[in-house]
Order: structure tokens, then sequence, then C-alpha cells
């Protein structure tokens, strides 16, 4: 089979970690008989540098275009860059926002995953990190007080600021699906996190998971308010498979939740829209301080190309050689340095990637 996939590398150690994970996927369609055809397209500080704006609307085509984008990371550092002395609108950041919002990118998965080989690398206690966990945040990514409106005031001589948090039984009810489908493919269990007890967008958050649910017998659903959820997420992360939850409580929870993981530079994660359409990317940042010293992990953004072969490619096969790959690399103590321990093998980005594609 032969698919398009656009690629963004984008800014900082973009373009290193996607070259990384490009090699991957060449191997990969190689040995399981496929053909990806690559675009590369400017997103961010780069297509700054060149157009002047962070992202054209012939990137956006070319990102429509395709099956799947597979990006690296945008954005420099904020203290130096010339990039964010620019309007707001034209930083790179905007950006993201942009092609989120022009390819519909409602539902963003964020999976953490501690692997055994990197249990000494989790902040947890022992006995936590010992019994490992495998959970995943889907996180609705264009409501809620991220996109509400907003403004700032002035009253009787005092400045007041307003962010309205806004959100319809529809936005609720495709993102919760979204979210059960994946729990048909993993351990059948979903827990929706809200603030029922204080705010009514999650009275109506809950309402319409609870309507949801009723359509997937076979799974066990529960309701968790967001600060039990984070304390739960660092006592005991192993009781989770699915986290469900609206934007900016998936946007912290999952910065959490990659921490308790050891590296971020370990963490996949994809944006979805009502089909199978998805953009791949790292957790991460774009690092711009170890950019080009091939010092940079991979290893999330070969695992967001793995989940872009699972969801939108509909190539699981291949997609588990891609993790079983990783964790081969990581059981022969192969290391890049923010993972590193003594006793393992230090490598590069690049030479990472070539030892997880001389495992598949």
């Amino acid at each position: 089979m032969n698919y398009n996939i656009t690629c963004i590398p984008g800014d900082g150690i973009g373009p290193e970690i996607v070259a990384a994970a490009k090699k991957v996927l060449v191997k990969t369609a190689n040995t399981y008989g496929h053909h990806f055809e690559f675009k590369d397209i400017l997103m961010g500080g780069a297509s700054i540098d060149v157009h002047g704006i962070p992202l054209t609307d012939e990137a956006i085509a070319d990102a429509k275009a395709a099956d799947a984008v597979l990006m690296g990371s945008i954005g420099g550092d904020t203290n130096t860059s010339p990039w964010y002395k620019l309007e707001p609108s034209k930083r790179p950041e905007a950006g993201l926002l942009k092609i989120r919002k022009e390819l519909g990118l409602f539902a963003n998965l964020r999976p953490a995953l501690l692997y055994s080989e990197l249990s000494d690398a989790c902040v947890l206690k022992k006995e936590t990190s010992d019994a490992g966990f495998d959970l995943i945040i889907v996180r609705e990514l264009t409501g809620g007080l991220y996109f509400g409106e907003r403004k700032t005031i002035t009253e009787n001589g005092v400045r007041k600021a307003v962010d309205t948090l806004t959100y319809d039984e529809n936005e609720i009810r495709r993102v919760a699906v979204k979210a059960f489908e994946i729990a048909k493919k993993r351990r059948k269990k979903v827990t929706s996190v809200d603030k029922a007890n204080v705010l009514d967008s999650s009275r109506l958050w809950r309402a319409v998971v609870n309507e949801v649910a009723a359509d997937y017998p076979d799974i066990t659903v529960e309701h968790m308010l967001v600060d039990n959820c984070a304390m739960q997420l660092v006592k005991d992360p192993a009781q989770f498979d699915v986290i469900l939850t609206e934007n900016m409580f998936g946007d912290i929870l999952s910065d959490e939740a990659s921490m308790i993981t050891g590296s971020i530079g370990m963490l996949a994660s994809a944006s979805l829209n009502e089909t199978k359409f998805g953009l791949y990317e790292p957790s991460h940042g774009s690092a711009p301080d170890i950019a080009g010293k091939d010092i940079a992990n991979p290893i999330a953004t070969i695992l967001s190309a793995a989940m872009m072969l699972r969801f939108s490619l509909d190539l699981s096969k291949e997609a588990d050689a891609i993790e079983a790959a990783v964790k081969k690399a990581l059981k022969d103590g192969y290391r890049t340095g923010d993972i590193y321990t003594e006793g393992t093998t230090k490598v590069g980005c690049s030479q990472m990637g070539d030892i997880i594609c001389d495992n598949i």
C-alpha cells in the first residue's frame, strides 16, 4: 500500500527527531511491503523565517491532502528569539493553533507508559514504579476555556479579566465517543474527569458522557473530580486506562502524566478529527538549547509515528513492530542523555533511530 505523509520538521530539535522517525517508517514500510511518500512543509519559526507567518495556506493544503501529518516541534527560546517580539498571532505557536483548527483536530491522545527498563527514572515511590502503568489521556482540544471569549476591561479604575468556558453537547459527545472507542481496544475502562461539584460545563460534560456510555455496555465508566485525579495520578497511576477530560484539565493532567514516566522525551501524542485523519507529534517542546547537537531523544517522535500507523492508517501490526523495536532498544541498554543511567550505553539521536530500525 502507498501512503502520503506530510511532515512538519519545525524548529529546534524538530528536524533531527523527524529524520529519525522517517528512517524507522521507511524500514517498517520496506519490511511489511508498503511505501510512504513524505512531503515536508514549514510551520512555526521556520515558516516565519521564510514567509513571515507561522503557517501558510499552501502548507495547510498540503496537510489536508495527506493521509496523516507527522510533526517534530515548533518554537524557540521565548526570551531571546526574535519570533517572540512579533504580535501573538504571528508567533510560532499560532501556527499550531491554526492547523488544529483548519484540520478539525478536536481529540488529543496522550499515552503515558512506564517501561520497566526505565522504572528507576520514575519519580514515584519504588513500589508504584515497579508496578508500572499504561494509560492514555483523551483531551478535548478545540473548545473550553482556551477558545472561549476573553477580554480585559477596566471598571471603576480596576482592571478586570474575563475568560469564558463553554461547551455544547456535540463537542463533548464526539470526544467521548473517541475515548470509548479507544477503551474498546485497551482494557475497557474510561475515567471521565471534570469539576461537576462547581462548574455547569462539567455537569453537562458528565451528563453527556453518561449518555455515550449507554452505547458501550462492556466499558466500565467512572467519574472523578480533577483535583482527585491529579492526586491519584501520582498515588496510583496503574488504576487508569483511558482518562477523558476537557481542554484545560487535559492540558494540565497530561503534563503531570508525562513526568511520572521518567522523561517527557518518551511520550508520543496524536490529535484526531472526526475521520481517521490525525496530526502526530511528541509531547515535548523544541529544546533549542540542544538543537543541532544530535543528543535529542527521538523516541517520542518514533512512538508518535507508531500511533499514526495504528490510528490513521490501520496498520496495527506495523505499529506493534515499532513499539517492540523501541522496547528492545531500551532492554538492550541504549539510552539518549535524558534517560541515561550508569551502566547503560549513551547514544545520540541519529544512532538511536538506527538502533530501532535494526530491531524491526
